[in-house]
């Protein structure tokens, strides 16, 4: 029991830390002096500082590895996972830099894992997945 409590009470700090990156990066235009492209730095920074959680290193692996690497944060839960699929991909819509695309493919790559873990059908989940997937089909070059 005592395990049980341990584990729901990191779920909802991880919920907490989460919210309050989402909430600096996107809840306000308090900082509009401040770049995008900062405040992605600074949502880096509070994912390792309070989760140990290395965006840069989740970005460069594949997926299988990407759903290793996730697997590692027991506590993290399927609706953290989903809050933090939900801050890469507004990462991704709203960067300017040449890592836009990778954002959103990695944002996908976690929605797709939460699909996978999870045994509820969210209809938020596929919206974001879609929204996802026609912003990466209409960035793609027409071959």
């Amino acid at each position: 029991m005592i395990q049980r409590d341990f584990l729901l009470k990191e779920i909802e700090k991880i919920g907490l830390i989460l919210s309050a990156i989402l909430q600096k990066l996107f809840g306000g235009k308090d900082n509009l002096s401040i770049t995008v492209e900062k405040q992605v730095e600074d949502a880096k920074g509070m994912l390792f500082n309070d989760m140990n959680f290395d965006l840069d290193k989740l970005l460069s692996l594949n997926t299988e590895d990407s759903n290793e690497y996730i697997s590692q944060f027991k506590s993290i839960g399927i609706n953290n996972l989903e809050l933090l699929a939900g801050i890469i991909s507004q990462m991704g819509f709203n960067s300017e830099s040449d890592d836009s695309k990778k954002y959103l493919e990695k944002a996908l790559q976690i929605y797709e894992f939460c699909k996978l873990e999870d045994k509820t059908y969210s209809s938020d989940r596929e919206e974001n997945i879609d929204k996802i997937k026609n912003n990466l089909r209409s960035e793609s070059p027409i071959s």
